[in-house]
């Protein structure tokens, strides 16, 4: 490395791959496993984090203890390139770590990744997702240990065999434990997690979804509790959400009257299963969904798998990372889902053909929360839009002439008088308009 490439370095600053170091210690060691456990980097010996050089008295053991040192304090043992660079009369180490390809390394038993400038200590969590993306597996590919073959119901895997053979060129003919071995929900003579979530006998807790349909804020009128396989809960998430939406009603140009849903129900569908295929079920948190007069709240554990943030995810710019990949392989299978990393930009394009208001997606928590308002919120908005252009309507024939009456206005604009009314003492209140004189001889002063 170059002087140039050096002072380079040190102009643009530390950064989520570049780290500054005084002196070689423990905390060097950190962010090289924080390094390694992200995108890999470069840590600068000798500089503090205000660009102060200090420079290193270098000696000949030096390289190899630092080395022995990585070795030594890290699992499993990362190793590094280590570069003796002389920076205005001074000498610097730069150690330089990839990209470990078996993730997660830790530091004396801790685990950390980069982000930004800075490491973090990871959670259990994200320990076993890292684990699991590395060994391209998921949480739900994972044998249970705590339910056997007895708690699946082959009833409800016949049924999924249905729902495939709809939709395939030739049906599936096998027994349902050849398929659960086929799709390998089924491994060494045990089930997999998503094998019990998908086809359980009798529900779980693992993946309870709670309902409520509230008046305001904390009065909830109706509510529910779901605890069933993961095929019964999008139905039974559908009907209870169905119960309780109003239908709007709009005149066609043929005067037909036309019923239309208070929300576009396929996309509510397709928020129901992203919520289903891509919850958390490590966490012990319920999924939750509350439904409100004019919107519908879905918040489900486990957030955005980083990089991914909502950004985007909403501007499609991002490559689909599954967090249960044997569940969304099942649903695909079934005809449930048609493809990964789509849903979104699928739900934003319905409620925008609808006219309405866009969902708003957003880490929350622990977890992701979508929000989607309905038409009655739409026409609020509509409506109060309507309002003000009539009462700027209102405020320009008053202008031009201030001797005309609010009937004469209303007659003007195809309004009702008790519209206008309304609108001037609004504009009143605003203080815009003020009143000379009665009905017949008064006139209208505009205050500018």
């Amino acid at each position: 490395m170059t002087t140039a490439d050096v002072n380079k370095i040190i102009v643009s600053g530390e950064s989520a791959v570049i780290e500054f170091k005084s002196r070689f210690n423990d905390d060097a060691i950190e962010t090289l496993v924080a390094f390694s456990n992200s995108k890999g980097g470069k840590v600068l010996i000798g500089i503090d984090d205000h660009k102060n050089i200090s420079g290193l008295t270098i000696g000949k053991e030096t390289i190899q203890n630092i080395l022995n040192e990585i070795k030594n304090k890290t699992s499993p043992s990362i190793t590094a390139d280590i570069e003796i660079v002389n920076y205005t009369d001074k000498q610097l180490i730069i150690i330089k770590v990839e990209e470990y390809p078996l993730k997660p390394v830790s530091f004396k038993g801790r685990y950390y990744k980069r982000i930004a400038n800075s490491n973090h200590q990871m959670s259990l969590n994200e320990v076993v997702q890292l684990h699991q993306q590395t060994y391209n597996s998921s949480w739900d590919y994972l044998i249970d240990t705590n339910h056997h073959f007895d708690d699946i119901s082959l009833e409800k895997v016949n049924s999924f065999i249905g729902r495939m053979n709809k939709i395939r060129f030739s049906p599936v003919e096998d027994s349902p434990e050849e398929v659960m071995r086929k799709f390998e929900l089924i491994r060494n003579e045990s089930i997999t997690i998503a094998c019990f979530l998908l086809f359980n006998r009798q529900g779980t807790m693992l993946s309870t979804i709670e309902l409520g349909r509230f008046s305001n804020e904390i009065t909830i009128d109706d509510g529910l509790t779901i605890r069933d396989d993961l095929f019964s809960q999008a139905e039974r998430v559908m009907e209870f959400i169905g119960k309780h939406l109003k239908k709007a009603y709009i005149i066609s140009g043929d005067l037909q009257r036309e019923e239309r849903p208070e929300y576009p129900p396929e996309a509510i569908r397709e928020i129901v299963l992203n919520m289903i295929v891509h919850r958390d079920y490590s966490q012990s948190s319920d999924s939750i969904i509350k439904i409100f007069d004019d919107r519908i709240e879905f918040f489900n554990p486990g957030g955005l798998i980083p990089p991914l943030t909502v950004d985007k995810l909403l501007s499609g710019d991002y490559v689909s990372t599954t967090r249960n990949k044997q569940i969304a392989n099942i649903f695909k299978e079934a005809g449930l889902i048609e493809r990964y990393g789509s849903g979104i930009k699928r739900i934003s394009g319905v409620f925008h053909s609808n006219g309405l208001p866009k969902p708003k997606f957003e880490n929350y928590q622990h977890g992701f929360r979508v929000t989607v308002f309905s038409l009655q919120k739409s026409s609020e908005k509509s409506s109060e839009k309507s309002s003000e252009k009539s009462s700027e309507k209102i405020y320009s024939l008053i202008k031009s002439n201030p001797k005309i009456t609010a009937d004469e206005v209303a007659k003007t604009l195809g309004i009702s008088q008790r519209a206008v009314e309304k609108q001037i003492s609004g504009l009143k209140q605003d203080g815009r308009l003020q009143r000379h004189g009665g009905r017949k001889e008064g006139f209208w002063e505009i205050m500018e």
